[in-house]
């Protein structure tokens, strides 16, 4: 009987709508979706859709709208959105603001790192101006930890 169930599902997976742009087409343009967007290609233009997965061989540039991003894939341009799951590549001059952000690292050679170049990430609700504190950053792009407090 499990079997079943689980056949049952599996077809469902299989059969649930989404927008599919399919590795080696290239959409240029405005795009919106009620369904999730799967990207193994590349778009470049404004997007909306409740949810956004770009794929290793996927790229994405433009104004991006979505509940989820999940990229394995590269990303550019400005990207408004409630969860973000990172393990691609972010090209400088990106924009990210969601309220949850969690990063995959990719290991290196034999260490793992993450390097956050020429990009804005605005993570969590908006603060407000009393309680905003810039990021620091040193000039190679790496984050610099804040000071420790004063007792």
């Amino acid at each position: 009987m499990n079997d079943l169930k689980n056949a049952a599902a599996i077809g469902a997976a299989a059969t649930e709508k989404r927008t599919l742009v399919e590795e080696g087409t290239t959409f240029k343009g405005s795009l919106t979706s009620t369904c999730p967007i799967l990207v193994k290609g590349t778009i470049n233009g404004d997007l909306e859709a409740p949810s956004l997965t770009v794929a290793a061989t996927g790229s994405v540039s433009g104004k991006v709208k979505a509940g989820e991003l999940k990229s394995e894939g590269e990303l550019s341009g400005e990207f408004d959105v409630d969860k973000v799951v990172l393990s691609g590549s972010v090209k400088d001059n990106t924009v990210i603001r969601a309220k949850a952000l969690e990063v995959k690292l990719a290991v290196t050679g034999s260490k793992m790192q993450v390097v956050f170049g020429e990009v804005q990430l605005d993570i969590g609700d908006q603060p407000t101006r009393e309680k905003a504190e810039p990021v620091k950053t040193e000039g190679n792009g790496k984050s610099v930890p804040p000071p420790a407090a004063e007792s």
